[in-house]
């Protein structure tokens, strides 16, 4: 078990900090913030070209076949940058799950246009209680004919009034386990029935409700087999959580950059700040969090490429980096004082997505729980 990057890694990883200092610096970020553009259309069609859509997509379908340790390298990069747009949404909710549960037709027909970044994919999942787990899944979908009927709500969906296909997790059985009966079905977004409204959040991510009233869908709309999309949920989830998980290790290392270069430039009583203990734990502190929490992410990112089950790494990963994001985020704060808390400083960036990072799949207890049930508890 080596983590340390291969040629190719290290040149991924190069090129895509070169890449997103050049097209995405935070001024791109800001506005995207504040305008009324879904995201960066120009910043999302260079990166199709750079083939990042396609970077985990077999060549079969138009991608280049790398592995899903390559993911996490330009995810954290892309954390790093703040790279806005439907990247997550797209590649890892839409793609990974097409690509794990689809059909030889379903993905002929999805992965190309994700690759080339002209179809935006996006997964309904989350609804009003937000547990995470399958009992809290009460979107329907009836058997109509050949094909069913989607009624029911979704809350939190990425991206969805830019998204061309929707992935909708709903429950098919109402007898037995809960987890005996979801099913995922490709809705595209054209079809009728489909409201969606925007939701006012913290970071604009341009997150959704959305309602399915008596969608019909057909036959070929099922992805997977009926009443078998739980497994399938969960492992995507688990890929999710270690993506986002690296973004957020990108995040710290570019908060930490920051306070480090500060620290340094920063002078008080005649000596910059960085001369003084406290201001060095700080930073050391920061460094261990970063690391510690990384190797985490590395160890399941690896598991996951090598096709072994990673449930107990990605929610360590998930548990402890959510944490340390924001430990570092404030221990920034700390360093650069008052002014690190205003919105004209790039800190105010970083500190909102290390508290939607944490939230986002669940927090810390949530994943905690499930190393606890990983022990045997």
């Amino acid at each position: 078990m080596d983590f340390g990057l291969s040629e190719e890694q290290k040149l991924l990883k190069e090129a895509a900090h070169d890449f997103l200092s050049r097209e995405c610096p935070r001024t791109v970020v800001k506005r995207f913030e504040g305008g009324a553009e879904p995201y960066p259309i120009e910043l999302w069609q260079k990166m199709a070209e750079l083939g990042w859509m396609g970077l985990v997509v077999p060549e079969a379908y138009g991608g280049s076949g790398g592995s899903f340790f390559d993911l996490t390298i330009l995810s954290e990069a892309m954390g790093y940058h703040l790279c806005p747009g439907p990247f997550y949404a797209t590649v890892v909710l839409g793609g990974l799950t097409v690509l794990a549960a689809g059909s030889e037709a379903q993905k002929r027909a999805l992965l190309p246009g994700i690759v080339n970044g002209r179809r935006i994919v996006t997964m309904a999942l989350t609804e009003t209680d937000a547990c995470g787990d399958a009992g809290s899944i009460r979107c329907r979908a009836d058997a109509a004919g050949d094909g069913a009927v989607l009624d029911g709500l979704k809350l939190f969906v990425p991206y969805a009034n830019e998204a061309d296909t929707f992935l909708c997790v709903a429950r098919t059985a109402r007898n037995g386990s809960p987890e005996n009966g979801i099913s995922l079905f490709i809705v595209p977004r054209e079809t009728d029935g489909i409201t969606k409204t925007p939701l006012n959040t913290l970071v604009r991510d341009r997150q959704c409700e959305v309602v399915f009233r008596n969608v019909r869908l057909p036959g070929n709309g099922l992805l997977g087999d009926l009443n078998a999309g739980w497994p399938i949920v969960v492992n995507t989830l688990i890929k999710a959580s270690v993506i986002l998980s690296a973004e957020m290790i990108g995040g710290a290392l570019a908060v930490m950059d920051m306070s480090l270069q500060y620290a340094k430039e920063r002078t008080q009583f005649n000596r910059p700040i960085g001369s003084f203990q406290a201001i060095q734990h700080h930073l050391a502190n920061m460094w261990i969090e970063i690391h510690g929490s990384r190797y985490l992410v590395q160890k399941a990112a690896w598991r996951i490429s090598e096709g072994d089950d990673a449930a107990m790494e990605a929610a360590m990963a998930k548990a402890r980096t959510g944490k340390a994001y924001r430990q570092v985020t404030l221990l920034g704060h700390q360093i650069f004082g008052g002014i690190g808390f205003t919105k004209e400083h790039d800190m105010y960036l970083y500190h909102k997505r290390s508290i939607t990072g944490d939230l986002d799949l669940g927090q810390a207890d949530v994943h905690l729980d499930r190393v606890a049930t990983g022990l045997g508890l």
